[in-house]
């Protein structure tokens, strides 16, 4: 119990909520590395959790969110929940490496635990047994569409599959418009095969740093792959480029 315990403080396992998990400290990040309007992309929204985070975080701020969620039902309840706010953007469509269809499987209308991976979850009795087809779009098709130049915050928690999103931004990566991105990994990369050290060597061929988020907002930095970094409990990370002049200028908790 101690063990788990210190681990939670550390940032392992603690990510299943945006409200304790220390994501907050994004913003803050944010703000230190980019200048309004911001242009935030909140990827696998579901029922809103981050877009509320987001408002609550930036206020009045000038800035743009664009919601992805391609689970339909999941879809009407963050439309329901987006405030109105006009600037949210909010999307029907799910992201990854190539545009087309897919099939999105969940145990329950509106579920959290959707995925596009059939993800076998028997030993906790939750059974994937519902789908439907959704409409799957790249992050640099979008961008193109839409005439978006940069991201200043990309947010990913699509249940093991925010790899294959980064893929399907690699125009927008190879210019460096994509400034900060928050990531979950975790229990649903067992079902989809994809390991810590995929995301490493991705962010390191970006020249970007990563940082594990602890639930306290200070930034661990990851400085090299290890095998223990392999933890599936539910963790989030943040990876951006530093200026490591500013870090001992800032406040922030890095180490």
């Amino acid at each position: 119990m101690n063990v788990e315990m210190s681990q939670f403080l550390m940032g392992i396992g603690s990510g299943c909520n945006v409200n304790y998990s220390g994501e907050k400290i994004a913003f803050e990040v944010l703000r230190s590395k980019s200048n309004a309007p911001y242009c935030i992309f909140d990827v696998g929204a579901n029922q809103g959790q981050f877009l509320h985070l987001t408002l609550d975080s930036l206020g009045k701020d000038n800035f743009k969110i664009y919601c992805f969620e391609p689970g339909l039902r999941t879809f009407e309840i963050l439309k329901q929940n987006s405030r109105q706010d006009e600037r949210v953007i909010v999307n029907n469509l799910g992201l990854a490496q190539k545009k087309g269809e897919m099939t999105l499987y969940y145990e329950k209308a509106g579920s959290g635990l959707a995925s596009l991976a059939k993800k076998k979850l028997d030993h906790f009795n939750i059974y994937f047994q519902l789908e439907e087809n959704v409409k799957i779009e790249t992050i640099d098709n979008y961008c193109h569409q839409n005439s978006i130049d940069k991201i200043d915050l990309l947010k990913l928690d699509i249940e093991g599959h925010e790899l294959d999103c980064l893929l399907g931004a690699k125009t927008m990566f190879d210019r460096q418009a994509i400034k900060i991105v928050t990531f979950e990994f975790g229990g649903c990369n067992i079902d989809t095969r994809s390991f810590f050290q995929d995301f490493y060597y991705f962010f390191k061929d970006a020249k970007m740093d990563i940082f594990r988020i602890t639930p306290s907002g200070y930034l661990h930095p990851i400085r090299c792959y290890q095998e223990i970094d392999e933890q599936f409990r539910t963790s989030n990370f943040l990876a951006c480029f530093i200026d490591t002049k500013k870090i001992n200028e800032n406040n922030f908790h890095y180490s």
